[in-house]
């Protein structure tokens, strides 16, 4: 700002006007001062971010310091605290199924709301924590270095640095699939850094594929899907549970295709024939067979199981999306509700009957490619399961565009997780005894990253994720133009 403080030095001739904006009238105004220049003369505008032309004073850092670790306390409590109100509404209702215990139901549900307590205020702190160690870093390194000097490495040494305050979770609690799905976010962002970067943009340019989301999620459900069969203990326990329930097969069907495919002797032909007889069904089962198609669909033919699956899959997958939709939509809609209710509903339940569409087509064609592969080679083994489980990534293309990559990305993390699972446990991998929390390694490794990223290469990020990360951090301005900055 000039000494006599009428005018915010961003408006003066001398700067590029990278931090002026225009209102309605055409008059300029600056973003972080706030002032205004009516001079019909100004032109030239831009659409970047940057930084504030003159240093905020201590009142100003120590007032965004704490909205900040605010807002992301905030953030981790209202997330989990609603997760965990949605698992004990669960519990509160098993509990009236069972009557028979109900003593012990009311000491394991007030126990589980004081957990749920505890878990809320722990994911408070570490988001709030990660948000101010963030900020004050940001603030410290810029007091001490300038602001202009320090723009380019500054994000990126303090989201190192408020990558640990994920310890606030549990000392002893892993998030292994936490912190490499985190991981795949900042690779991607680092891709599309280089795709746009003149150096590397040649190397990156396969990764501009269109299609690219869906061939992750095809190598993605290789490994996910053999992993439910051969190996669920790769899962996460969360995940595991949820492939049981939509893969609708009893863990007696998974135990004989394992083994099949292992090829150990078959050796649980009866347990397989009880389950069949509780619903009703008297399969013989040949221990000598070569494909366990009978083993997975009973007295079915393979295109009649696969038309039955996807009808029961789609009935199972109708409440797993009614909420994701449903809610959003009265939450952030809730004012064009009154004005609009048919159409805002409408869009809910479309997107739920086509995001169920894809998950009842992802579960039964996961039977079906695998039932073809079995039939097509005459053989069982895991290369023909690993074979028979990649097209089944195909079923995403149902998805919005705009889904498909969320989708691939999370299964993506969970299948790298599950694949260096078991390649350790196989003993191809070393396990280090010093190395007890790789989780925040990783963590904090790909938080320097996204930060960085949000500081330096702003539009790698989709407008959504931008607008809560400027609502948490504030806009993180690169380095301004103006001779007053550039000495700072």
């Amino acid at each position: 700002m000039s000494p006599s403080g009428d005018r915010c030095e961003c408006l003066s001739p001398e700067n590029d006007f990278s931090d002026v904006d225009r209102d309605v009238s055409g008059d300029r105004s600056c973003k972080h001062c706030g002032r205004s220049d009516h001079s019909p003369s100004s032109t030239g505008t831009s659409s970047s971010v940057v930084y504030r032309a003159f240093p905020m004073d201590e009142s100003e850092k120590l007032r965004r310091i704490v909205t900040a670790s605010v807002k992301g306390f905030t953030i981790g409590a209202g997330i989990k605290g609603g997760l965990a109100l949605f698992s004990i509404l669960g519990r509160l209702r098993r509990r009236k199924a069972l009557t028979a215990i109900r003593a012990e139901g009311v000491f394991r549900n007030s126990e589980a709301i004081v957990l749920a307590l505890k878990e809320t205020l722990r994911y408070g702190l570490f988001l709030g924590t990660f948000a101010g160690t963030f900020v004050s870093v940001d603030e410290i390194i810029a007091s001490l270095g300038g602001h202009r000097r320090t723009a380019k490495w500054r994000a990126l040494v303090a989201g190192l640095i408020a990558g640990p305050s994920m310890l606030l979770t549990g000392p002893n609690t892993q998030h292994t699939s936490w912190a490499i799905y985190i991981l795949t976010r900042a690779a991607v962002l680092a891709a599309r850094c280089g795709i746009k970067s003149k150096r590397f943009g040649r190397i990156c340019k396969p990764l501009t594929w269109a299609h690219g989301d869906i061939f992750l999620m095809c190598l993605s459900s290789s490994q996910i899907l053999s992993a439910y069969i051969l190996k669920q203990d790769s899962l996460p326990s969360s995940y595991k549970s949820f492939l049981n329930k939509h893969g609708g097969k009893d863990i007696a069907i998974l135990e004989g295709v394992k083994t099949m495919a292992s090829g150990l002797p078959f050796s649980n032909v009866e347990a397989i024939k009880k389950y069949y007889k509780s619903i009703g069904v008297n399969v013989k089962l040949d221990p000598e067979m070569k494909i366990p198609c009978s083993i997975v669909h009973g007295n079915q033919s393979c295109s009649g199981h696969v038309l039955s699956f996807w009808v029961q899959s789609f009935k199972r997958s109708l409440p797993v999306y009614l909420p994701v939709y449903l809610i959003p939509a009265l939450i952030v809609h809730r004012q064009g509700l009154l004005k609009r209710p048919f159409s805002i509903l409408g869009k809910g339940l479309l997107g739920t009957a086509r995001s169920s569409l894809f998950l009842s087509v992802y579960c039964s064609s996961a039977w079906m490619w695998t039932c073809l592969f079995f039939r097509i080679f005459k053989k069982c083994n895991i290369p023909m399961l690993a074979m028979g489980s990649f097209p089944t990534g195909l079923a995403l293309a149902i998805e919005k565009k705009s889904r498909r990559i969320e989708i691939s990305l999370y299964c993506l993390s969970r299948a790298i997780e599950s694949f260096f699972t078991c390649i350790a446990d196989a003993g191809y991998l070393p396990q280090s005894k010093n190395l007890k929390r790789a989780d925040v390694i990783v963590f904090s490794l790909s938080t320097a990253i996204i930060m960085h990223c949000y500081a330096q290469e702003r539009e790698v990020f989709r407008s959504k994720y931008l607008n809560v990360l400027d609502w948490v951090f504030g806009v993180p301005p690169p380095a301004c133009e103006t001779p007053r900055c550039k000495n700072s």
